[in-house]
């Protein structure tokens, strides 16, 4: 099979790091696959951006080459090339620019995927990334699909159209898949399945007695206030002296969280990591030098919540248990004792989870082996992979 795999921008910048497990194991299982970004910008922050970097079509939104391909597709399929352009129209004006400076690319695309002869498109984002994406299969006539993760949900720029015209509508969470339907999407074209990662070849032993004091909580997220850090270091507050805070990650508010350490005292207790590589955070999980992984998400309302964080999961892989609240998609993942639930927002239910797990080791390792069978249940890549490669099959 020849996939175009289409991204925002994948593999440059630090961002999506949570889709290299599903591009390796597609590879893995002889998919020829070429990932396109949308706006190829930014480093290559992260190990596995050199390994995909070979197999990627990087191409600037708007360039001669663009603009050249684009216009071969529209001389040799002017109708094609028009009707596409009726699939972006929208009375919302702001959608309908956005839409318009992606034609050109998705014309470009379309263009790529007849040369290369593609048998499918899959597309990350329902916002302007799917358009891009519609745009190419409608002039080139490769079948397409789609993910939607949440907020592109919540934009909602054509979203019942691209479900119809794609094969199918890919959400990642009970939670997205309602908020889909809510906006129009058709329930025949909506389902759900999960991002899966890549799960360690077994699972971390335990930390040999006497290794190291202390009890540390990692908390992996940007400082945006949807991850509701300030929370976390309330909670802290409460806890006794040798439970730890480390918050791994970059962001807006983290010098609004670094002050509130300071102004409650919590400078020895709390370390700022900075922004860590995917393979530097795993390697926290795989030498055991974290306890606890917390993130004390919040709802925002309007659909601004967390999907399914693949932070999470990811320590869960490892066996670390987790403690998080029931916002968004998280509710999902942490059923049946995969990990602890607390309302979002309060410091003290956070404190008493994280207390309770610093108080019992046996009680910490049996929430974390649970953690690790869910993943390894239904949020695995390979799992994930072999369903979506059912899927395109049916599509082609």
């Amino acid at each position: 099979m020849r996939l175009l795999y289409i991204t925002s921008t994948l593999p440059f910048g630090p961002g999506e790091v949570f889709l290299y497990p599903e591009i390796e194991e597609l590879q893995r299982r002889g998919v020829e696959v070429r990932v396109v970004p949308m706006y190829p910008r930014g480093p290559l922050v992260h190990p596995e951006a050199h390994s995909v970097l070979n197999q990627t079509v990087s191409e600037p939104l708007i360039s001669w080459r663009v603009l050249r391909g684009a216009l071969e597709m529209l001389l040799r399929s002017p109708l094609k090339a028009l009707g596409a352009l009726r699939l972006l129209l929208t009375p919302n004006l702001r959608h309908l620019l956005k839409n318009l400076a992606v034609y050109p690319k998705g014309l470009w695309l379309g263009k790529l995927a007849r040369e290369w002869r593609a048998d499918h498109i899959h597309v990350h984002w329902a916002a302007t990334t799917a358009s891009m994406a519609m745009v190419a299969s409608a002039v080139s006539g490769v079948p397409w699909s789609l993910t939607a993760h949440r907020w592109d949900i919540v934009e909602n720029n054509l979203l019942r159209k691209k479900a119809e015209q794609a094969c199918f509508f890919r959400c990642i969470s009970e939670k997205t898949k309602a908020m889909a339907l809510e906006r129009g999407v058709p329930p025949e074209k909506a389902l759900i399945l999960h991002l899966g990662i890549r799960l360690p070849e077994a699972p971390v032993v335990d930390r040999p007695p006497g290794e190291r004091k202390g009890f540390v909580v990692l908390c992996p997220a940007a400082f945006i206030e949807r991850k509701g850090h300030r929370y976390l270091v309330e909670a802290l507050r409460i806890l006794p002296d040798p439970i730890a805070l480390w918050l791994a990650g970059e962001g807006e508010l983290k010098a609004e969280i670094q002050e509130r350490v300071a102004r409650l005292g919590l400078e020895g207790r709390v370390r700022f990591l900075g922004f860590l590589s995917h393979e530097e955070l795993l390697s926290l999980y795989r030498e055991r030098r974290v306890d606890l992984v917390a993130l004390s998400s919040v709802d925002l309302g309007d659909g601004l919540n967390e999907g399914i964080p693949v932070a999470l999961m990811e320590a869960m892989s490892y066996g670390i248990p987790v403690v998080s609240t029931r916002t968004g998609g998280i509710p999902e993942l942490l059923r049946d004792g995969a990990g602890v639930l607390v309302p979002d927002k309060d410091p003290g239910a956070l404190a008493e989870a994280i207390h309770a797990f610093y108080l019992n080791p046996a009680y910490a390792e049996a929430v974390g082996r649970q953690g690790r069978r869910r993943v390894e249940e239904e949020f695995s890549a390979q799992q994930v992979v072999g369903k979506l490669l059912a899927l395109w099959e049916r599509c082609t």
